[in-house]
């Protein structure tokens, strides 16, 4: 199982720093998100500080771009990085797309498809000056008279997709050469609801097998000497996502639909998204996180083996001062060589 990493950082020289130190700890991948930064520019400031690991983005929205620019960012991506891009994509949700950045969400799983296509066919076609002509109740595509003047580093760029839902994991199964999980994401839950919609998927793909996909599990990790520690840090990011109603069945499932409940009605009553650790009980952090001492948490990430192909590890964030992520981060990089069979 191969172990990854997504770097923090309050900065981008920091967050350049954070991922020079996880490639020189024996991290196979690293990742960054789209909320506060661009995936893109963050992804670009990683190429240029590493040499070895893949760069992904983990993931950059795939409606806010048009799939040209999104094609040629990753173009880009993959030449400054020598071929080491993953082009990780997911459509966030409606309110974000439709309210932040005035872009249909429409249905979004045609979406997807129709907008890993017109991507793809970008790639394949961009040096050449052949049309493109593909029609889509999405994202049609109609270019004409347009012939990219730099060669590529690779036409075949590979694409990740996020996925919670079943029909979105489907689809990453079918045309994804990556699956990227939610950052709550159980081995249980792996098991029993996630692996069989992805071997549903890659079914319905002629000459397609459970080896041509990269499942991804994200985690967050809290390491700390003092297990409450751990715990506390961890806890806002459960927070988060808990006040989201629309993960009820995520929480059912393990049993902390009560729980959740209670995070929820914290949020309602006013509660910021940002400050409901208070409200999150100790047993929800220890089902949906890897936090604790090193062995503890080492023993967790043993949980998924045989069942996830990368396991990508971030520092809890969420309700934290700068300096606390810090020092999270800090110990989650000091173990890694532990976990990567020691630094490259």
């Amino acid at each position: 199982m191969k172990i990854a990493f997504a770097p923090w950082g309050e900065t981008l020289a920091e967050l350049a720093d954070a991922a020079r130190r996880a490639e020189d700890a024996g991290a196979e991948a690293l990742w960054v998100p789209e909320l506060h930064r661009s995936a893109t520019v963050a992804a670009a400031a990683l190429a240029a500080a590493t040499e070895r690991v893949r760069i992904g983005t983990g993931i950059a929205l795939a409606f806010t771009r048009s799939p040209m620019t999104t094609a040629l960012e990753a173009l880009d991506l993959d030449e400054l990085s020598g071929g080491r891009f993953v082009l990780g994509l997911g459509t966030g949700v409606q309110r974000l797309n439709e309210d932040w950045h005035n872009v249909p969400f429409g249905k979004p799983v045609r979406h997807m498809r129709e907008t890993v296509r017109n991507v793809r066919r970008f790639w394949e076609s961009c040096t050449t000056g052949e049309p493109i002509d593909l029609p889509g109740e999405e994202e049609p595509m109609r270019i004409r008279g347009y012939q990219r003047p730099f060669g590529v580093q690779r036409t075949q760029i590979p694409v990740y997709l996020a996925a919670m839902g079943p029909a979105m994991t489907r689809l990453a199964g079918t045309i994804g050469d990556g699956w990227i999980s939610h950052e709550l994401c159980s081995p249980r839950y792996l098991a029993e609801r996630v692996l069989p919609e992805l071997e549903t998927g890659l079914a319905r793909a002629e000459g397609r097998r459970r080896e041509d996909l990269d499942v991804v599990v994200s985690a967050c990790c809290s390491v700390a000497a003092d297990r409450e520690t751990a715990l506390r840090r961890a806890s806002g990011l459960v927070g988060f996502y808990a006040s989201v109603r629309t993960y009820a069945d995520f929480f059912d499932f393990h049993g902390l639909g009560e729980q959740q409940r209670a995070v929820v009605e914290a949020f309602r009553s006013g509660t910021g998204a940002e400050h409901l650790a208070g409200t999150v009980a100790t047993e929800m952090i220890d089902a949906l996180t890897m936090a604790g001492g090193r062995d503890e948490v080492a023993e967790r990430i043993a949980g998924y083996a045989g069942l996830a192909d990368s396991l990508k590890l971030s520092p809890p964030t969420h309700g934290l001062s700068a300096a606390e992520t810090r020092a999270a981060q800090d110990e989650l990089l000091s173990l890694l060589p532990d976990l990567t069979g020691g630094a490259l």
